[in-house]
């Protein structure tokens, strides 16, 4: 039986493997494959990047959806972090159902979230541009950030802030000097998760743009209706690559902060006075 399960577990490990990432694989293959279809292989080129970079409406569409993903996830990181810090040292009545309303966009299916807020701007005459895309998308990446916030409140212990406060450290100074930096890692990794759900986004933004605002989900939409072209291929490629790039940094950034810390925590306690 033990080596039934020894066999067993690599190959589905490799299985599972091999659905998550040969799509994205054969994506990154055919950006380099001279001919339109991609069923058959034409040969190495590297014609449709230069197209795709000599394409002044997708650069216009991708600087569009990193202006609004860098407002969205920067106001998502302030209001995340400081609502879940304000709600894991307050109590008060009322507070469980405030917590569940904080995480409800996630919950609530695009297509709704889309609509009530087309509603909202057409009842109140705001005009569909990049204002009311930062509103909606930021909307959706508060959660993100509040709940990886929240988890690491909860391992978190309070004797830290509260002998601060017994030194005379003011309120400020405890946010700023021991709570912040002990929830970094979770805020970077609640913003990441954010910017990958607002460079996503296809269905909400469809609802709330303008007719001169296109994100780069919407082009790249419109132009796989439209029968597509092997320039989606490479673009998917280069945002595969930046992704890549951005998630590595956040991991060495992340495991140089845990560092840090257990070697805050190890000097605390080699610093203890012996107790008796």
């Amino acid at each position: 039986m033990k080596k039934r399960r020894k066999i067993f577990s690599p190959v589905y490990l490799t299985l599972l493997l091999v659905v998550m990432y040969l799509p994205i694989v054969m994506v990154v293959i055919y950006s380099f494959n001279a001919g339109r279809t991609i069923g058959a292989w034409q040969g190495f080129t590297t014609m449709w990047y230069d197209r795709l970079l000599a394409n002044s409406l997708m650069g216009d569409a991708l600087k569009n959806s990193l202006v609004l993903a860098a407002w969205s996830v920067a106001l998502a990181g302030v209001i995340g972090t400081l609502g879940a810090i304000g709600m894991a040292r307050s109590h008060f009545r009322g507070q469980g159902a405030l917590e569940t309303l904080s995480t409800l966009p996630m919950m609530i299916p695009e297509i709704i979230l889309g609509m009530a807020y087309l509603v909202i701007f057409s009842a109140v005459g705001i005009p569909l541009g990049m204002p009311t895309l930062v509103v909606t998308h930021m909307t959706f990446c508060v959660p993100y950030v509040y709940i990886n916030v929240s988890s690491r409140l909860v391992g978190m212990d309070p004797a830290i802030e509260e002998a601060a406060r017994d030194l005379g450290a003011g309120p400020w100074r405890v946010l700023l000097d021991i709570t912040l930096p002990l929830v970094a890692p979770a805020v970077a990794s609640g913003m990441l998760l954010a910017l990958a759900m607002s460079l996503d986004d296809v269905i909400i933004s469809f609802f709330v743009t303008g007719a001169t605002t296109t994100t780069l989900p919407l082009k790249v939409y419109t132009g796989l209706r439209n029968g597509g072209t092997p320039e989606i291929n490479a673009l998917c490629t280069l945002l595969l690559g930046a992704v890549f790039v951005l998630v590595s940094l956040a991991q060495l950034w992340q495991a140089r902060q845990r560092r840090r810390q257990a070697r805050d925590r190890e000097q605390a306690n080699r610093n203890q006075p012996d107790r008796a």
